[in-house]
This record gives C-alpha cells, structure tokens and sequence, in this order.
C-alpha cells in the first residue's frame, strides 16, 4: 500500500455501492454473509490475495493451530460439527472459511488480486473514495476487515540485512528450504514460536531461541475428537451450542480475573507446577519463569513448547537478539552464536494498525497521522469520530487476550447492522459518532 488519499475522478470509478469490504479473511467474510442476511445485496469485498482466508491463508508455518477451542473459533450462527481437533490447525480452519465463502455463494461478491491503496471521505458526495490497484471504487460505507494479525513486525537489528544466510518471518514460512541439519536462531517466544519451535526442534542441529520476555504457557487440552462424537455434534447441533456457551463461559472468567488480578494467582500457580513438571534444570527454569502477572501478555498454551527447550540441541538466550555480523548473531547479554538461517517470530503490528496510514477524512488527514497524537482510539473499537461510514473490524483495543476473534467479530457486525438500520429507517445519507462520546 501507499501512503496517499485517491487522486481518481468519480468519472473514472466503479458503479458505485452501499457497502464497501475491504479483506476476506474471517471478519470480511463474515461481514459478507451477515449483509447478504439482512437483504442487502449492493455490496463488494476487496481482497489484495488470490484467495480467501487472511491469516489463516498467509500463516502455513509448522505447527500452526487456533489457541482457542475449535467450536470457539467459528461463527455462531456457522457451527462446524466436523472438527477433528478441540483446538483445529491452520488447514481446516483455512478449509472452514473457504467452505463459508461457498456456501454463501460470496465468490460473485468479491474481488480477487484487488488492493486498497487509499480511502477518503467525500463530505459532499456523502461517499467514500476508495483507490486501488484496480482503479476506483465508489462505496456509501467503508467496513475495513484487514484484521491486527496481518502485517509483519520486522524488528530494526543492526546486520540482519547482510545476514550471509536465510532470513524469513513466520508468516512468510519458507516450506522451500529445508532445515534439516540447519543451525537456526529464533527470534520471538511469542503465539507463533510455541507452536513451530517444537516441530523444527528434532531436525535441526543447533536451535538458538532468543527470548525477550518469558511468557505464561499453560497446558493446551488438545485432544481428537472421534468421528462417533462429530455425528453427535451433526445431528443435535444444540448439544454443539451448549459445548461452545460452556466453553466460553470458562474463557469469560479469565477476562474477569485479568480485571481482577488476585483471582487468578490459582493459574498462576498450575503455570509454574507447569513449568516445573516441564523443565527440571533450575536455571533453565528460571530464564523461563514469567516476572509479570498472568494475563499482561496472551496467555500461551502448549503441551510441547517447554520441554523441547530441554533438547541438547536448544540453547535458550534470555535476551534480546542485539545484532547480526555475517552468521554470527549477537544478544544483547553478549552471548553469541553462528547459525545458517534466521526465523523471525516477531508477531504483527497490532497496536500501529497498518490500515490507519490509508484512511483519510474529508480535510486529507490521515487517521495514522490523528492516531499518533492520541493513540489508536475508536467508538466501541469499531467507529471513529470524524470519519463517518467507516467501520473497522477488530479495531483499536479488541483484542482479549485470551478469547476468540469470532465472538469480537460478530459483535461488531451486530453494532455494524444496527447502524445500517438506523441509517436506513431515517434516510440519513452518513452517520458518526461524536468526539466526546468516542473519549
């Protein structure tokens, strides 16, 4: 994307629409079939890819998987009976979302190859401006479902760029070069390392993982589901809705105790028998004990994770990676190491939500420029004030930490029709929300 507003002439634009959708991953797709629901037909979806998806198409790293359960991590009003796992791995859950566009006949709907490279307001023509690589469009409302897990944080290491090896993000997986033999460091213990680390750690010679921060990691209850209990789910699928309220009945208590700090000293507690029960040598134990209350960072889970950091082959830094001098790689501690490729599990920028640099209200300020100044605010992390129309799914501060992205998705899309109900019953051409009621 760049960084200026649309510079096309209406003349030049698409035939114009209602509803704009920016991203066809979980919250695109989603925000598609709910307005195909509701009747309105007079909507498109932008996607930059060839393919459905969003994260779950880009991210193919070894390992990866939902930390939420299955039933979790799907629409509610899309049950899926036929998970094979409690907590599903990136092909079905890429397999769910592709099967959803089918079902819903959204293909006609959305725009393939197609990328955003800017949006303005248009006060006069109550419209917005949307530019992309495709020419264009013209839409009455803007939904932006680009999602926080989208963009990679690639970290400023002085020397990675001469880096004499292999250098790739996670989300970037290199499934073309083989690791087998390969001395790798890591950079990250986050969401994404817990999950390959253990895959890569049996092939590799040397694994070196730098760790920043140690980070809670539970034990995940991941199990198969047998085919005998999937038909269960098929026939009655009230019993499936009931797992799922259950389920998320459990996680609304970690939000709860993540408020109220002294009630999960209890969890805090099963983390460290955790760790123990892991990792027996006490001063690997140590650089891997959490100095921080459980729930200041997402809350890990991982049958595997601890222990393959016993491995002969693993050597933990407790530290920062520093800097990079041909394969030789620096922590910040001054401990160092040779390695011959290099994975960066550095996560996202969530916080800088990238599509703030490509909004622009109808004076030419940029949202990211406004954001900058006052941090990423929003309305119910949905609407923005001084930018009328625009919705944006998974917005600033959504993010639970310990819950599914479904559940924050759909209530936004109730917010989301509420809004074009409104706006409809009073013929009101732009609806915003008000600066004070936004603070």
């Amino acid at each position: 994307m760049t960084d200026r507003p649309a510079a096309a002439t209406a003349a030049q634009a698409s035939p114009p629409v209602s509803v704009l959708v920016i991203g066809a991953g979980m919250a695109g797709i989603g925000t598609a079939i709910r307005l195909k629901q509701q009747g309105i037909d007079d909507y498109l979806v932008l996607e930059k890819s060839a393919g459905p998806g969003g994260t779950w198409r880009e991210n193919t790293y070894p390992g990866c998987a939902c930390d939420v359960p299955s039933r979790l991590y799907s629409y509610s009003f899309e049950p899926n009976p036929d998970w094979t796992r409690t907590f599903a791995a990136q092909p079905e859950i890429l397999a769910y979302l592709e099967r959803m566009v089918r079902k819903h006949g959204l293909a006609a709907r959305i725009r393939y190859g197609v990328e955003m490279v800017a949006a303005r307001w248009d006060e006069g023509a109550h419209h917005w401006a949307v530019e992309t690589t495709a020419g264009l469009f013209l839409a009455r409302v803007l939904v932006c479902a680009t999602g926080p897990i989208h963009v990679p944080s690639l970290p400023a290491i002085p020397g990675l760029d001469g880096f004499a090896g292999e250098v790739f993000h996670s989300s970037r997986w290199r499934h073309d070069l083989p690791l087998a033999g390969k001395r790798v460091a890591v950079v990250g213990t986050g969401a994404s390392a817990i999950q390959f680390v253990p895959k890569i750690q049996p092939e590799v010679a040397e694994l070196h993982l730098f760790q920043r921060t140690p980070s809670w990691v539970l034990p995940k209850a991941d199990r198969a589901i047998p085919e005998a209990a999937r038909r269960r789910f098929a026939r009655f699928p009230l019993l499936q809705q009931a797992m799922r309220r259950i389920e998320f009945s459990w996680f609304e208590v970690l939000g709860i105790g993540f408020r109220h700090p002294a009630l999960l000293k209890r969890l805090e507690k099963l983390g460290l028998r955790w760790l123990e029960g892991q990792v027996r040598d006490p001063a690997l134990r140590q650089k891997l004990t959490p100095g921080f209350s459980i729930g200041c960072k997402r809350l890990l889970l991982s049958n595997t994770y601890l222990r393959s950091l016993t491995r002969p082959n693993v050597t933990l830094h407790a530290t920062a990676l520093a800097s990079v001098d041909g394969s030789r790689v620096t922590g910040k501690d001054g401990s160092t190491a040779d390695v011959d490729t290099i994975i960066l599990a550095t996560g996202f920028h969530v916080a800088d939500l990238p599509i703030a640099r490509h909004l622009f209200d109808a004076q030419g300020q940029r949202l990211a420029d406004q954001w900058a100044k006052t941090g990423a605010q929003a309305y119910l992390g949905t609407s923005i004030a001084g930018f009328p129309n625009l919705f944006l799914m998974l917005g600033p501060n959504l993010g639970t930490g310990h819950s599914s992205a479904f559940t924050i998705v759909e209530a936004q899309l109730g917010y989301l029709l509420k809004a074009l109900a409104h706006m409809k019953r009073n013929a009101l051409q732009s609806i915003d929300v008000l600066p004070e009621v936004q603070a």
